[in-house]
């Protein structure tokens, strides 16, 4: 992957992390506050607790840290979806699940 199609698909990853907030505020009682500086989105709860995804532009990933830990994610095009580096999952699917373990609410996220 070139530099800019890493850059392409992170923005991408950040512009539907942003829109699914938006979504899920309008659709349930959720209270999360979407917080974007440059390539790194800050997720609020209303607990106050955060996730983090920002943008690793030299090592073409998007890292993930929530209260379950910290996570690395590289696009697989075979797949079409950012995996984690460790085999862990996909990203939107793990958003998901950190999301509602640190909202107490059923959250869903997913690519545009």
């Amino acid at each position: 992957m070139t530099d800019l199609e890493y850059l392409d698909r992170a923005e991408q990853l950040l512009l539907a992390v942003e829109q699914c907030c938006d979504r899920i505020n309008d659709e349930t009682d959720a209270d999360i506050d979407a917080q974007r500086v440059g390539g790194m989105v800050t997720l609020v709860f209303g607990n106050r607790s955060q996730i983090v995804i920002n943008q690793q532009k030299p090592l073409h990933e998007i890292w993930l840290a929530a209260r379950a830990g910290g996570f690395h994610y590289r696009f697989d095009a075979a797949q079409n979806a950012w995996v984690d580096t460790k085999g862990a999952g996909e990203f939107f699917a793990n958003l998901s699940s950190y999301a509602t373990e640190q909202s107490g609410l059923k959250l869903e996220f997913k690519a545009l």
